[in-house]
């Protein structure tokens, strides 16, 4: 059975990927106050009116909240590129269709549920 994605639905998952990423860029900055990770990693050391657990504390779980959007951002921003170049929807270690319910449930799916499983 084939599950080539129709020019509707590739339409529709690249606009779910078009705005999921201004999502995370929007989470990001929100995150970063609009600083880079080293100068807001900076800025939070430097605070002094914190107590230096719940600064360490702080600086973790916003570090761990951008490493997370940031692989999710990577990983749609590598979707967009196969989108544009005519490859999104294909598994990229085996080649096989991505079937539309995945990609629907997760748009920025690179692989396959059986190549995704064995990795």
């Amino acid at each position: 059975m084939t599950t080539h994605l129709t020019p509707g639905q590739k339409a529709q998952l690249t606009a779910d990927l078009e705005q999921r990423e201004r999502a995370l860029r929007a989470q990001l900055d929100f995150h970063l106050h609009g600083q880079s990770r080293v100068d807001y990693a900076a800025d939070v050391l430097s605070q002094d009116n914190d107590d230096p657990a719940q600064r360490r504390s702080e600086q973790a779980v916003s570090a761990a909240l951008g490493e997370q959007e940031r692989a999710e951002l990577d990983a749609v921003v590598q979707a967009l590129s196969l989108a544009r170049g005519g490859r999104y929807g294909l598994c990229q270690r085996c080649s096989a269709d991505i079937p539309f319910e995945r990609l629907r449930a997760c748009p920025w799916a690179l692989q396959c549920v059986p190549c995704a499983s064995a990795a």
